[in-house]
């Protein structure tokens, strides 16, 4: 009888709402979080994501008096006139060679400055020696070629200067092809070495203090205490970094070439963006210089893909 009274009252029951998902519920819960989302979101569907879809130029003879809807389509036609281009193995290998620079020499040097000022036991000091390190960050290119020029100009350079008293000759650092990668390398570093170092020093700020006690009470010298405490924690960000970086390895930063780029440099400074910019908007072949723009995504997605697939079967790390 009981049990009759039971199933029938389960049975009258109203069907249970599906629950809402996870996500929705935070949402509710947390919607000033969201609202300080939306502008970022906003900016990225209007000014990365929308512009995405004028890649299709790429594929058309593009006129600008047509718009994309009328201009007619050719195909791969420009990607096969970038291969064929005579000098485009001369573009790709400086590109390369660049990036490959600044793999070696300018991606550690945040890492090393990070290190070495977490050393610093004087916070008032330490703030100081960040504010000087930052600066530069914040200065253009043009800024920084003036520097540059101010140096090591063969006309008024303060370095020549001091040659020619000491009995030297002139060198001309700006044209001389072998000098000019070690002028842009260098520049970079100095430039944005200090912008990078907050990265890491934000992860070492998130070290239990109580490591490095016990590491003491241990018996660890700095050293140890560096190898086993502290590069540990360096690596999921420098592994993220690292991989961005390889993501990007045919951008290496335009400006930067640009402003010490000269005829006399070309065979060892000319790259695939000075190129595309002289394509694009010096001689309007939008279409051609589209169709790099759209090469050099392409690659840098595959790079990203394959090696973040290295990085999580090696160490465990990566974007995704």
């Amino acid at each position: 009888m009981t049990q009759n009274m039971t199933r029938a009252i389960q049975n009258n029951r109203p069907a249970a709402r599906p629950a809402k998902p996870h996500w929705f519920r935070h949402i509710r819960n947390n919607p000033g979080l969201y609202l300080m989302v939306v502008p970022g979101i906003i900016y990225f569907v209007v000014f990365r994501y929308v512009p995405l879809l004028g890649s299709v130029i790429a594929f058309q003879d593009y006129n600008i008096f047509k718009g994309i809807t009328d201009s007619n389509w050719v195909g791969f036609k420009w990607f096969e006139q970038m291969y064929a281009f005579p000098n485009f193995k001369r573009l790709l290998v400086n590109t390369l060679i660049i990036s490959f620079y600044q793999l070696i020499f300018a991606f550690p040097a945040p890492i090393i400055l990070a290190c070495m000022m977490n050393e610093l036991s004087r916070t008032r000091m330490k703030q100081w020696m960040q504010t000087i390190l930052y600066l530069p960050h914040f200065l253009s290119w043009t800024i920084i070629f003036a520097l540059v020029y101010s140096l090591l100009s063969s006309q008024s350079g303060l370095l020549n200067h001091y040659l020619t008293q000491w009995g030297g000759t002139e060198i001309h650092f700006l044209q001389e092809p072998g000098y000019f990668r070690t002028i842009v390398i260098s520049t970079g570093m100095w430039k944005e070495m200090g912008w990078g170092t907050i990265i890491y020093l934000a992860a070492l700020a998130g070290v239990n203090p109580s490591l490095y006690e016990a590491a003491t009470v241990d018996g660890a010298g700095r050293w140890k205490q560096f190898l086993h405490i502290t590069a540990p924690e360096l690596v999921p960000a420098t592994m993220i970094l690292l991989l961005l970086k390889i993501g990007h390895i045919l951008d290496i930063g335009f400006e930067q070439i640009y402003v010490f780029l000269t005829p006399a440099t070309y065979s060892v400074g000319d790259v695939i963006d000075t190129y595309a910019y002289r394509a694009g908007l010096l001689n309007g072949q939008y279409s051609f210089a589209t169709a790099i723009g759209l090469f050099k995504s392409i690659v840098g997605f595959l790079m990203l893909v394959i090696a973040n697939r290295i990085s999580k079967a090696t160490t465990g790390q990566g974007l995704y």
